[in-house]
Protein backbone atom coordinates (compact mmCIF):
# COMPACT_ATOMS: atom_id res chain seq x y z
CA UNK A 1 0.00 0.00 0.00
CA UNK A 2 1.63 3.04 -0.77
CA UNK A 3 2.02 5.91 2.16
CA UNK A 4 -0.86 8.13 1.22
CA UNK A 5 -3.27 5.28 0.76
CA UNK A 6 -2.23 4.21 4.32
CA UNK A 7 -2.88 7.80 5.60
CA UNK A 8 -6.46 7.99 3.73
CA UNK A 9 -7.53 4.65 5.37
CA UNK A 10 -5.96 5.83 9.01
CA UNK A 11 -7.75 9.20 8.74
CA UNK A 12 -11.66 8.60 9.19
CA UNK A 13 -12.36 11.73 7.28
CA UNK A 14 -10.85 11.85 3.91
CA UNK A 15 -8.89 14.74 2.99
CA UNK A 16 -9.65 14.88 -0.78
CA UNK A 17 -10.99 18.47 -1.54
CA UNK A 18 -12.80 16.97 -4.31
CA UNK A 19 -14.88 14.32 -1.76
CA UNK A 20 -18.49 14.66 -1.88
CA UNK A 21 -18.34 15.03 1.77
CA UNK A 22 -16.36 17.82 2.07
CA UNK A 23 -17.63 19.62 -0.85
CA UNK A 24 -20.87 19.35 0.69
CA UNK A 25 -19.53 20.88 4.33
CA UNK A 26 -17.80 23.55 2.36
CA UNK A 27 -21.27 24.04 0.75
CA UNK A 28 -23.01 24.30 3.44
CA UNK A 29 -20.49 26.68 5.45
CA UNK A 30 -20.53 28.94 2.45
CA UNK A 31 -24.62 28.93 2.69
CA UNK A 32 -24.48 29.89 6.44
CA UNK A 33 -21.75 32.68 5.93
CA UNK A 34 -23.86 34.04 2.84
CA UNK A 35 -27.05 33.96 4.54
CA UNK A 36 -25.40 36.00 7.90
CA UNK A 37 -24.17 38.24 5.07
CA UNK A 38 -27.59 38.73 3.65
CA UNK A 39 -29.10 39.21 6.62
CA UNK A 40 -26.58 42.14 7.78
CA UNK A 41 -26.41 43.33 4.02
CA UNK A 42 -30.55 43.69 4.13
CA UNK A 43 -30.57 45.35 7.91
CA UNK A 44 -27.74 47.70 6.27
CA UNK A 45 -30.64 49.14 4.01
CA UNK A 46 -33.17 49.29 6.19
CA UNK A 47 -31.72 51.64 8.17
CA UNK A 48 -30.49 53.74 4.98
CA UNK A 49 -34.58 53.65 4.33
CA UNK A 50 -35.10 55.14 7.55
CA UNK A 51 -32.65 57.71 7.25
CA UNK A 52 -33.83 58.49 3.93
CA UNK A 53 -37.16 58.77 5.47
CA UNK A 54 -36.13 60.99 7.78
CA UNK A 55 -34.08 62.97 5.42
CA UNK A 56 -37.61 63.48 3.39
CA UNK A 57 -39.57 64.49 6.29
CA UNK A 58 -37.14 67.17 7.03
CA UNK A 59 -37.00 68.63 4.08
CA UNK A 60 -40.87 68.52 4.21
CA UNK A 61 -41.17 70.10 7.22
CA UNK A 62 -38.17 72.64 6.12
CA UNK A 63 -40.38 73.54 3.46
CA UNK A 64 -43.85 74.13 5.31
CA UNK A 65 -41.46 76.72 7.65
CA UNK A 66 -40.67 78.47 4.94
CA UNK A 67 -43.98 79.05 3.17
CA UNK A 68 -45.59 79.69 6.57
CA UNK A 69 -44.50 83.72 6.53
CA UNK A 70 -45.96 83.48 2.77
CA UNK A 71 -49.27 82.06 4.12
CA UNK A 72 -49.10 84.95 6.49
CA UNK A 73 -48.68 87.72 4.58
CA UNK A 74 -51.07 86.32 2.22
CA UNK A 75 -53.76 85.85 5.17
CA UNK A 76 -53.34 89.88 6.42
CA UNK A 77 -53.80 90.64 2.59
CA UNK A 78 -56.87 88.75 2.41
CA UNK A 79 -58.08 90.16 5.67
CA UNK A 80 -57.74 93.75 4.19
CA UNK A 81 -55.44 94.62 6.32
CA UNK A 82 -54.02 98.31 5.82
CA UNK A 83 -50.41 97.66 6.64
CA UNK A 84 -49.55 93.86 4.92
CA UNK A 85 -46.65 92.33 6.77
CA UNK A 86 -43.83 92.70 4.64
CA UNK A 87 -40.93 90.58 6.36
CA UNK A 88 -40.72 86.20 7.08
CA UNK A 89 -39.48 87.01 10.12
CA UNK A 90 -37.56 83.84 10.98
CA UNK A 91 -39.56 81.00 9.37
CA UNK A 92 -38.02 81.61 5.54
CA UNK A 93 -34.29 81.15 7.17
CA UNK A 94 -35.47 78.48 9.27
CA UNK A 95 -37.22 76.71 6.74
CA UNK A 96 -34.08 76.26 4.61
CA UNK A 97 -31.82 75.63 7.25
CA UNK A 98 -34.09 72.60 7.76
CA UNK A 99 -34.37 71.55 4.07
CA UNK A 100 -30.42 71.93 4.13
CA UNK A 101 -30.50 69.36 7.13
CA UNK A 102 -32.40 67.16 5.08
CA UNK A 103 -30.26 67.12 2.67
CA UNK A 104 -27.42 66.86 4.76
CA UNK A 105 -29.06 63.85 6.70
CA UNK A 106 -29.42 62.12 2.99
CA UNK A 107 -25.63 62.33 1.99
CA UNK A 108 -24.88 61.45 5.52
CA UNK A 109 -27.23 58.01 4.90
CA UNK A 110 -25.67 57.32 1.63
CA UNK A 111 -21.99 57.61 3.59
CA UNK A 112 -23.07 55.09 6.23
CA UNK A 113 -24.66 52.55 3.99
CA UNK A 114 -21.25 52.55 1.82
CA UNK A 115 -19.31 52.20 5.24
CA UNK A 116 -21.29 49.58 6.97
CA UNK A 117 -21.72 47.71 3.58
CA UNK A 118 -17.58 47.29 3.13
CA UNK A 119 -17.15 46.79 7.17
CA UNK A 120 -20.02 44.01 6.95
CA UNK A 121 -17.73 42.71 3.87
CA UNK A 122 -14.53 43.15 5.75
CA UNK A 123 -16.09 41.07 8.38
CA UNK A 124 -15.69 44.15 10.91
CA UNK A 125 -18.45 45.54 13.21
CA UNK A 126 -19.62 49.02 11.97
CA UNK A 127 -20.65 50.94 15.11
CA UNK A 128 -21.31 54.86 14.17
CA UNK A 129 -20.87 56.69 17.47
CA UNK A 130 -19.19 59.56 16.56
CA UNK A 131 -22.16 60.01 13.53
CA UNK A 132 -24.91 59.01 15.94
CA UNK A 133 -22.88 61.69 18.60
CA UNK A 134 -23.28 63.97 15.85
CA UNK A 135 -26.32 63.75 14.54
CA UNK A 136 -28.18 63.37 18.64
CA UNK A 137 -26.32 66.85 18.68
CA UNK A 138 -28.10 68.42 15.47
CA UNK A 139 -31.32 67.11 16.55
CA UNK A 140 -30.76 68.92 20.10
CA UNK A 141 -29.69 72.15 19.27
CA UNK A 142 -32.75 72.25 16.53
CA UNK A 143 -35.38 71.48 19.04
CA UNK A 144 -33.43 73.98 21.58
CA UNK A 145 -33.64 76.44 18.76
CA UNK A 146 -37.47 76.02 17.77
CA UNK A 147 -38.16 76.43 21.84
CA UNK A 148 -36.09 79.19 21.88
CA UNK A 149 -38.24 81.14 18.99
CA UNK A 150 -41.64 79.91 20.04
CA UNK A 151 -40.77 81.87 23.46
CA UNK A 152 -39.32 84.65 21.43
CA UNK A 153 -42.24 85.19 18.90
CA UNK A 154 -44.93 84.18 21.48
Amino acid sequence: MRRADQIAFMNPRNTDPTSPDQRRDLQVADDRASQRHTSDHLANERTYLAWIRTSISVIGLGFVVAKFSVWIRELSVSMGRATPIRHSGLSMPLGIGLMILGGLLAVTAAWRYHAVKAAILNGQSAAAERTTLVVSIVVVAIAVSLIAYMLVTA
